[in-house]
């Protein structure tokens, strides 16, 4: 189960919430899953998502670097 942010909420001088406060690592999560729900909206993008989520045979980055000697 997700536990929800902690949210703290700026009011106006009229008491009428005008912003939230959250911690960094909750906004990098929101922001996160928003790029992927955006992503995921385009059939096209979505498909090669898929595809490449699906790949397998790839090489480590340790290994990559061993090739390139680097």
């Amino acid at each position: 189960m997700v536990t929800p942010p902690e949210v703290q909420t700026i009011v106006d001088a009229d008491g009428r919430e005008t912003a939230v406060v959250i911690s960094i690592e909750d906004w990098k999560e929101i922001s996160s899953e928003l790029e992927t729900a955006y992503l995921l909206s385009n059939p096209a993008t979505r498909e090669k998502l898929l595809a490449a989520q699906a790949r397998t045979g790839g090489k480590t980055l340790a290994e990559v670097r061993a090739e390139l000697a680097i």
